[in-house]
């Protein structure tokens, strides 16, 4: 097989999940698992935390059935709601709890006949302008669907646009116009993501919703994972696969824009952007091999990088590297690479083997 694994610790994930809750005691959470768990694999990461979470949150209907597969209990939250009338049956069927976010999803949800009641998740528009009401529309809104038979539970819902930056004054004003709309008689309310988790306690509500916390990046700009508590769920590990001596003056790979300015011993690794790694990570983005960090050399490749190992006289063809993990977080990565962790995770592709382990 080619050598490249992203090896995932299933007890790190726990260990983030009940950090999030010693967070906020008292109160639940939503454990974020969209987009295959941010790459870990959604079916691992449900099962690990079957007897742990209150509750997952998805981005789809597919998704949710997914984890509806391994927990006949748990509350499902619908991040962004149902996309057409047609979903809100099987939503129903699942025992959904269904965020809405527009105008259609509201008369859909009204207009629908449904075999049970939903739990209904209201989003306020608090100031991010992606998706829900203003204040004054969920006031409006408010009485219509307390009342409605499609309606079980009626709560309150936002998001965060700059909670990763503490002390943004966006925080306080989503924050103060969340708090404004308490005088409803919502049965439940949720706001914090992960920033909020570790950073503000105001926001903490009802119902939590960790999401990247639990892989072990921080979702904080000035805080690294592991100053937060957060142990790293993903390691993506390689090997050498060559070893070469290069003259100074000479060039490597794609575009030669690397140009040896000693001579150099290169070393390419079995790892390039389909596998997952970002494309535009730049000549110095950190590798971990034999114990300390080395810098990436020319352009990444379809299935391959380049590292400088003239530092490292004692690399050899077999050993392994370290691409992001629990030596070399996926947070510094990302920063070199002018992105962030979320990006890194979730785009490792399908065909790198994920191997798990407690």
């Amino acid at each position: 097989m080619r050598p490249l694994v992203a090896t995932i610790d299933l007890a790190a994930i726990v260990h983030n999940y009940r950090l999030a809750r010693r967070c906020a005691p008292g109160r639940q959470a939503f454990a974020v698992v969209k987009a295959n768990a941010y790459g870990h694999g959604a079916r691992e990461v449900v099962s690990v935390l079957h007897d742990e979470a209150d509750g997952f949150a998805v981005a789809s209907l597919e998704e949710a059935a997914e984890v509806r597969a391994m927990h006949a209990e748990a509350r499902i939250l619908l991040l962004e709601g149902c996309f057409s009338a047609d979903e809100l049956p099987m939503a129903a069927h699942l025992g959904l709890d269904l965020v809405l976010q527009g105008p259609e999803q509201v008369e859909a949800l009204l207009a629908a006949d449904l075999p049970r009641p939903l739990n209904v998740w209201l989003k306020l528009d608090s100031g991010m302008h992606r998706l829900g009401f203003s204040a004054e529309a969920i006031r409006e809104l408010f009485p219509r669907l307390r009342g409605a038979a499609q309606v079980a539970e009626l709560n309150l819902i936002s998001h965060f646009a700059c909670a990763d930056e503490r002390g943004h004054s966006m925080t306080e004003l989503q924050l103060e116009r969340f708090l404004e709309l308490l005088d409803l008689d919502f049965d439940q309310r949720s706001l914090a993501n992960s920033a909020a988790v570790v950073a503000i306690p105001a926001a903490h509500m009802d119902w939590l919703r960790p999401g990247i916390m639990l892989y072990g990046a921080t979702p904080l700009v000035d805080l690294s994972a592991a100053e937060l508590g957060l142990k790293p769920a993903m390691t993506l590990g390689a090997q050498l696969i060559a070893v070469r001596q290069v003259p100074a003056g000479e060039s490597i790979g794609y575009g030669a824009d690397w140009v040896a300015t000693r001579p150099s011993r290169i070393g390419t690794v079995s790892c390039g952007y389909a596998d997952g790694y970002p494309r535009q990570a730049p000549a110095g983005t950190p590798v971990w091999i034999g114990g300390r960090r080395v810098p990436l050399a020319g352009r990444v490749s379809m299935d391959m990088l380049m590292v400088d190992l003239t530092d490292l006289p004692g690399a050899a063809v077999g050993d392994a590297v370290e691409l992001w993990g629990a030596n070399l977080p996926v947070d510094e990565v990302a920063r070199a690479a002018g992105t962030i962790g979320y990006e890194l995770l979730t785009k490792v592709t399908a065909r790198v083997p994920r191997r798990y382990h407690t």
